[in-house]
């Protein structure tokens, strides 16, 4: 797996070109809500920050690769948006408890022996009536062009379900995406989780 400095690498070489159009799952489930304060773990250059921003959300974006978030603070200030960048790895980063209307993890799949700390944090931030988004490739996902090469790191809805205390889960499932590669389209599949903590009382 790719370190922070792997990271910054990718995102300095201007041969790269990053999208910044959102997550559409991220787009899809979010676009009803009422716009508050989100929190993008794993944010890299900031698709789903920016997106979040320019619909009126307070954006905490975090991220190992300072790199990254350099070009999403570029990007929020071409397009005059406030982003609030934290150099962070989370494995060591804790968020604020029950801080956020929104906390999202896309494609950052934690390693095993750290994954229920990153998953139990993320659910922690979740302000009573928010809600938690988490999305990355699904162990049967043939790994043609994306995400960890062990498929114990890779997600599923059974290692989803339990995963986020707290938390109530509206959706666990599994989907099927086309994703663009350098060698053509592939079939992508990915595993989610979409729920919300209740209101307090």
């Amino acid at each position: 797996m790719m370190d922070a400095d792997d990271w910054d690498r990718r995102y300095a070489d201007s041969s790269r070109a990053f999208s910044y159009e959102p997550n559409p799952l991220l787009a899809e489930l979010a676009s009803p809500l009422v716009a508050g304060r989100a929190l993008d773990l794993a944010a890299g250059a900031g698709r789903n920050a920016l997106w979040l921003a320019g619909r009126g959300w307070r954006v905490t974006a975090v991220d190992f690769s300072r790199v990254g978030l350099q070009r999403a603070e570029s990007r929020a200030a071409e397009l005059g948006l406030e982003l609030d960048c934290v150099h962070a790895d989370l494995y060591d980063y804790c968020p604020p408890a029950a801080a956020f209307e929104l906390v999202l993890i896309t494609y950052m799949h934690p390693r095993i022996d750290q994954r229920e700390t990153v998953f139990g944090a993320a659910a922690e931030a979740v302000a009573p009536g928010g809600h938690l988004l988490v999305v990355g490739f699904d162990e049967t996902d043939p790994h043609e062009g994306g995400g960890p090469a062990d498929p114990e790191r890779r997600f599923s809805p059974k290692r989803l379900t339990d995963a986020f205390p707290g938390i109530e889960l509206e959706r666990c499932e599994r989907m099927e995406r086309e994703q663009q590669t350098a060698e053509g389209p592939r079939r992508a599949v990915d595993a989610f989780a979409w729920g919300r903590r209740p209101d307090a009382g």
